[in-house]
């Protein structure tokens, strides 16, 4: 499984992981990682982790980031944070940067709180259920996640896609944003048809 991962990130992967287990924070790498992971292996540069911690923990995980080489990659990681939802980090040996999503959404959280443990190389990493990561991709809609959802589609013809699917309207809903069922619908029947 770690040949879907390049070299490069293996090191930033592991010091990450570690940093956030010292520090007690419940944590889903998500974004290219576990796409390559989960779907089809891609050329990936940075690490995105969803994060479940209170706003009065988000110290911490900088703290505890420190012994592992990683660094916040902004002056003001926690001001920005409070605004963007997101700690900006790099991992000094390997420059690979790092964003930590701060998880605030119920879906998020139970996205962490799901999540399971796949090895990567010599150690382990958290990802989240396929079905959850189909859900990030499917709402997120930028072209590089329309080809991560419908690897994950072709990759795990058993997924819940009902469940998928009801996520996606709540989130086509809330955004006043319907095309996100339509795309989702149709490249749904692309995979199928195709199978």
């Amino acid at each position: 499984m770690s040949s879907a991962v390049p070299a490069s990130l293996l090191a930033a992967l592991e010091a990450l992981t570690a940093s956030l287990a010292a520090a007690h924070i419940p944590a889903v790498v998500i974004g290219g990682v576990a796409a390559s992971l989960l779907g089809r292996p891609r050329l990936t540069q940075d690490i995105d982790v969803l994060v479940d911690a209170p706003e009065d923990r988000w110290p911490d995980i900088i703290t505890a980031a420190r012994p592992f080489d990683i660094e916040p990659r902004i002056s003001e990681p926690l001001e920005f944070a409070r605004r963007a939802r997101v700690l900006l980090l790099r991992h000094g040996a390997s420059q690979i940067d790092i964003d930590v999503i701060l998880g605030v959404l119920p879906f998020e959280r139970d996205a962490v709180s799901m999540g399971q443990s796949h090895s990567v190389g010599p150690f382990k990493i958290r990802l989240p259920r396929v079905e959850d990561l189909m859900i990030m991709k499917a709402v997120a809609q930028r072209p590089r996640d329309m080809i991560d959802l419908e690897a994950l589609l072709e990759a795990h013809p058993e997924a819940d896609l009902a469940q998928v699917r009801r996520w996606v309207r709540e989130f086509a809903t809330a955004s006043s944003m319907p095309d996100l069922i339509g795309t989702f619908d149709k490249l749904v029947a692309q995979v199928r048809s195709r199978g």
